[in-house]
């Protein structure tokens, strides 16, 4: 790729009581493009999110957005509202459906955005469920709500934490779809982290393996399921015990 890159990522640290769980000696994440991060678990992968979400900052290096450094009073609001997660385990309020979708847009003054509202929570399949105490929800109708919060706000970057562990294949498959619209009829750029390397083969334009904080290797799709350049890469993708 040659375009300028949305983030730039160059020997970021990031340690938990001395023990170093992140250490990215080069990464570029590009407008519009979907970048799949599989790994193990504890290879770094959801810390990476936290710092792309300028939810946590870099102990060392270089992390830019747009091209301005990533820092705790530098960054504007208005980059930093950009950009959207949703987590492996959603945090949802205790009211019902429409609520929580709306959340985000309450936060910041749009309570009028009710049209926008109705159209994501079609495409999800939570119409019906508008009225439902977020209580009552199984785990995919959950997470699809969680998605739906996140989409409301037309986020430029979209960060998905592990977006369908442990849902039933419907929910997969309708979470996927959406993501995969979402990319390419708005242009949102999307990260995602995932244990499952079908999902990353199938949503993903590029794909990085992460081990031990390590970026090991990262590359089309294509080139990293098929031909790997890294024996570890090629160990992972093949299911075999490389941690």
């Amino acid at each position: 790729m040659t375009a300028t890159p949305l983030y730039t990522l160059r020997h970021v640290t990031k340690s938990y009581a001395e023990r170093t769980v992140l250490n990215v000696e080069a990464l570029d994440i590009y407008a519009g493009e979907i970048l799949g991060i599989v790994g193990p678990s504890g290879a770094g992968k959801s810390t990476l999110l936290r710092l792309l979400n300028f939810l946590e900052l870099p102990d060392a290096g270089g992390l830019t957005y747009r091209g301005n450094t990533v820092q705790s009073s530098a960054l504007p609001l208005n980059l930093r509202r950009e950009v959207t997660t949703v987590f492996q385990r959603p945090a949802l309020l205790t009211a019902n459906v429409r609520r929580n979708v709306e959340y985000g847009l309450r936060l910041r003054g749009k309570r009028d955005d009710k049209a926008v509202t109705e159209q994501v929570m079609e495409r999800l399949g939570l119409t019906a469920l508008a009225r439902a105490s977020a209580r009552t929800l199984s785990g995919g109708e959950a997470q699809r709500v969680a998605l739906a919060r996140a989409m409301v706000l037309s986020p430029t970057v979209l960060l998905l934490d592990e977006p369908t562990a442990n849902l039933d294949p419907y929910n997969i498959s309708l979470i996927e779809t959406v993501v995969a619209e979402l990319n390419r009829e708005q242009g949102c750029t999307v990260v995602l982290v995932t244990h499952n390397v079908f999902q990353a083969h199938r949503l993903a334009g590029r794909v990085a393996l992460l081990l031990n904080g390590h970026v090991v290797e990262i590359a089309d799709t294509h080139t990293f399921f098929e031909s790997p350049h890294d024996p570890r890469t090629a160990a992972f993708v093949k299911g075999e015990m490389v941690y």
